[in-house]
């Protein structure tokens, strides 16, 4: 299974799962209510640890059916009626399982029968409106977010319809459509379905690095092997995960290595597959460092704050547009280091630039005040960032997000250290950041902090930055 169609599956189960059990705890309490029994459970403890029991019990099974028969695999594809009678069949089981509990355990004569109508009708309803609610929100609104996976279209102008329309009613809400490159015609600049036209085969390895995408699908049937090649090697260069249609070959021989891709079936390739299980553990490390350190932010802010404004009066925070993973737009926030007017002088101080590449840096740079110097030494001005981790914009350990003005000059190898998400501190970071002075070393080392990702290295280069910022080594 691929890393999108592991999240997309990741994501659902934990959505559906959810409303299922939350559909079961109200139905309960509700057959309960309807049965008058929540008045013994007031005035008997007895009854309420037995009725507590059978609603633990009732979770349990429904967590049981859920994995053991992976009912709701399907889910996006079934019609209002097929989605009906899987409910049906789902809450029949449950009833059954929940009979046969309490027969094994010879409780059978204290629970109501009735209640178990009240249960089967109403957790009926509710789990079948839930299913049409999530539905309909990740297809809606899930899919035109910023956390769906972002999907370039590569094709010719007699394809691109029934592409649009089968990629519409194939049910992958976790991919959005986000632009099409025409190969056979020139129409840049006009829309299908709202989509834009961005390229042409003219101009396609030039547009590219600066646009938004998580993954390719190309369906090219009258290109050669080696054309095909050439597309494929560039954006797998890049970090995208490019899934190519090989629907019009023989399915018979290329199925062992083939996936299901929006309805097609397709070859899949990537530089780096990340296991998403450990990208959920990544995640929920980074809100809990984030949590700490907005704490830490909200006790300094006062102090910074008032620091920062003696000195030099105007906004507290300074906010800029960052590109992160694979060429999101997003506001990365610092306490402000610099006058107001850093933006306009940066033009007249760029022959000074001690860096080689895309990237700017400039000893005694006279932009940044002394509070400024301060807090760029010890990286205080660095803590607000952890609201954009907090909001799942950055990590606490990735690549350096790039300037927009940077990342136009992109090309597709640059583009590769997007493929993550941008971190708060990374690997050129603790490898002595004011001692690097090219780009391409900075390149170097977020590729190899990508190629070589595990958890273990997100831990040992936190604990490297923590050193670093101690004894204030790399900053200026």
């Amino acid at each position: 299974m691929s890393q999108f169609n592991q999240k997309q599956r990741m994501i659902q189960n934990a959505i559906v799962l959810c409303i299922e059990c939350i559909s079961i705890f109200l139905s309960y309490a509700l057959s309960l209510f309807m049965r008058g029994i929540f008045e013994y459970q007031f005035k008997a403890p007895q009854y309420s640890q037995y009725y507590t029991n059978i609603l633990l019990f009732l979770i349990i099974a429904a967590f049981l059916i859920f994995f053991l028969t992976d009912w709701n695999v399907a889910i996006f594809k079934r019609g209002y009626f097929e989605e009906f009678l899987s409910v049906f069949k789902y809450n029949l089981c449950l009833i059954l399982v929940w009979a046969f509990f309490l027969f094994i355990t010879q409780n059978a004569q204290d629970f109501s029968r009735l209640a178990f109508v009240y249960f089967f009708l109403s957790n009926m309803l509710l789990t079948y409106l839930g299913h049409i609610v999530v539905k309909k929100y990740l297809n809606k609104v899930y899919q035109k977010s910023s956390a769906s996976n972002k999907c370039l279209v590569i094709t010719t102008s007699d394809l691109l319809d029934e592409i649009l329309q089968k990629m519409t009613v194939s049910g992958e809400w976790a991919h959005q459509i986000s632009s099409i490159v025409l190969m056979d015609r020139n129409l840049t600049g006009e829309s299908f379905h709202d989509i834009p036209v961005v390229a042409s085969a003219g101009n396609l390895y030039e547009i590219a690095p600066s646009l938004l995408m998580d993954e390719v699908f190309i369906h090219l049937p009258n290109y050669t092997n080696k054309q095909l090649e050439k597309i494929i090697k560039t954006f797998e260069h890049a970090g995208v995960i490019v899934h190519v249609n090989v629907d019009f070959f023989d399915i018979l021989t290329a199925h062992k290595t083939t996936e299901e891709f929006a309805g097609y079936t397709v070859l899949s390739y990537a530089t780096t597959i990340f296991d998403y299980k450990y990208m959920i553990l990544k995640r929920l490390i980074d809100i809990c460092g984030a949590l700490v350190g907005l704490a830490i932010t909200l006790v300094v802010t006062p102090f910074v704050a008032l620091a920062i404004f003696i000195e030099s009066p105007g906004p507290i925070f300074f906010k800029q547009i960052r590109i992160g993973k694979n060429g999101r737009e997003f506001y990365i926030y610092k306490f402000r280091s610099m006058y107001p007017d850093a933006e306009e002088r940066k033009a007249a101080l760029m022959k000074q630039n001690e860096m080689d590449g895309l990237m700017f840096k400039m000893t005694d740079d006279p932009r940044v005040t002394k509070v400024g110097k301060f807090i760029r030494k010890t990286s205080i001005d660095e803590l607000p960032q952890f609201f954009n981790i907090l909001i799942g914009q950055m990590s606490l350990v990735g690549t350096r997000p790039p300037t927009k003005d940077e990342f136009t000059q992109y090309n597709m190898y640059y583009r590769r250290r997007l493929s993550i998400k941008p971190g708060l501190t990374g690997m050129w970071q603790v490898s002595g950041r004011s001692d690097i002075q090219d780009f391409d070393e900075v390149v170097r080392l977020d590729l190899q902090y990508i190629d070589n990702w595990s958890l273990t290295l997100d831990i040992k280069i936190l604990f490297q930055t923590v050193f670093v910022v101690l004894f204030r080594r790399g900053s200026k």
